[in-house]
């Protein structure tokens, strides 16, 4: 592992920040592109997927890296406001730190190299990031090198599964769209999803 592999988290950790700030109480409610979540359900997710991958970088494994992330819906805790955009930061310092890409970790009950976890946990912040934008009707800038990274974990993942999308079936798009629709479509998104 070099220092050109280790990605800053911070850049995608406060964009999506910034994003959970601007929702509205009334926004809460609405359906998300996660059929099964509403807009609180996918905060809550968030903030309990950040809490998992920063102890999964700090090698602190335990309750927060070992509950399986389809176990419950989440939902958001009262204090979310202060609570999330704590949690994203705490995440991207975890993985400031080059000893997280090293050796195994896990998340979500799952061993993993730390690199991995680390891509894991970038996907999860990009595609989750444009979730939260898409539902509420926001403005989604990524971070490049973020969407950079997830593509390839998601591309990997596809070709190493023979096709089929690891958080469900991929949704075809054009070979020219732009990296981030694509990235959406491995995720099995579909990147026209809007709430009307």
């Amino acid at each position: 592992m070099t220092d050109q592999t280790i990605l800053d988290l911070g850049p995608q950790a406060r964009t999506v920040a910034r994003l959970a700030e601007r929702v509205t109480d009334e926004q809460l409610a609405a359906g998300t592109p996660c059929p099964e979540y509403a807009v609180r359900h996918l905060l809550g997710h968030v903030s309990g997927l950040a809490v998992a991958f920063r102890d999964a970088a700090r090698k602190d494994l335990g309750a927060t890296t070992d509950t399986s992330p389809g176990s419950v819906v989440p939902d958001i805790a009262a204090d979310w406001r202060e609570t999330l955009p704590k949690a994203l930061d705490d995440l991207a310092d975890a993985w400031r730190d080059p000893a997280a890409w090293t050796g195994e970790t896990r998340a979500g009950g799952v061993p993993l190299p730390g690199a991995v976890a680390a891509a894991v946990a970038v996907d999860e912040l990009v595609v989750h990031g444009w979730d939260l934008a898409r539902a509420t009707g926001q403005e989604y800038e990524p971070d490049p090198a973020a969407v950079e990274m997830a593509h390839g974990f998601l591309a990997a993942a596809v070709e190493q599964s023979g096709g089929a999308g690891i958080f469900g079936p991929v949704v075809p798009v054009p070979d020219d769209a732009p990296l981030l629709d694509r990235v959406i479509g491995l995720s099995g998104r579909d990147p026209r999803w809007t709430t009307v």
